[in-house]
């Protein structure tokens, strides 16, 4: 363990913490959500340790609180982690030997761990960032679940606190960076149109989902911010 804060170096174990506390935050808006929308409190706790995947979490939960099909539900969890499988591709190298050590690996895939990693140029930084970012949110993420899901016994109005806006603040302050690329930029912008333009006449989560087009029709282009780099 030591040897990974060494490999990190100051600034970015102090970058990765800052997601911890995130994440953490995140986590006790999400326990206090599913459970004030009527889910049991074990629930939020057990999608947290089985699934791990926040945007799925509360997708599952908004839907089946909807008064949405479960089955449904989980489809559409699944397809919003779709994305994780062009992420094992491209970090395939981090997750080590060994069939135990490549199954955790995999299931602390998230987009934190991943963004962190792939921002690291030097394989053994690359490694560990994915690690520390992927291990210490799992823990700070699952205990801000369990505070959020008692706490929600007792809070009956959680947009009243807040709550409701920590996940996306949190979403966007990730995606923040990327969007200085253009290509990104475009292609997130179609897919917010898509999904705001659906929203009123679609049932809660299919709007999400459809705005997946922005991300189809960004597919085959390289991020012009890398090209431009590349040819300097």
């Amino acid at each position: 363990m030591r040897s990974i804060w060494r490999t990190l170096g100051p600034e970015l174990v102090r970058d990765v913490a800052l997601v911890w506390a995130a994440g953490g935050i995140v986590g006790v808006s999400f326990g206090a959500i599913a459970v004030g929308s009527g889910l049991p409190v074990w629930m939020p706790m057990l999608l947290s340790v089985v699934v791990f995947a926040g945007a799925a979490q509360f997708m599952f939960v908004g839907l089946v609180a909807s008064g949405g099909n479960p089955v449904a539900a989980v489809i559409a969890g699944l397809l919003v982690n779709a994305r994780h499988l062009p992420f094992g591709f491209a970090l395939g190298d981090v997750l080590g030997q060994g069939w135990l050590r490549r199954i955790a690996g995999t299931h602390l895939m998230i987009d934190e761990s991943v963004a962190f990693a792939l921002a690291q140029h030097d394989a053994d930084k690359r490694r560990a960032a994915y690690w520390a970012c992927g291990l210490g949110l799992f823990v700070s993420w699952n205990l801000g679940v369990v505070i959020g899901a008692v706490g929600g016994t007792v809070i009956t109005d959680t947009d009243a606190l807040g709550l409701d806006a920590a996940f996306p603040a949190v979403l966007l302050a990730l995606v923040l960076p990327s969007l200085r690329d253009p290509a990104v930029r475009r292609a997130v912008l179609l897919g917010v149109v898509v999904a705001v333009a659906t929203a009123p006449f679609l049932p809660a989560g299919l709007p999400v989902l459809l705005a997946l087009v922005g991300v189809l029709a960004g597919a085959g282009r390289k991020p012009e911010r890398r090209q431009q780099e590349v040819a300097s």
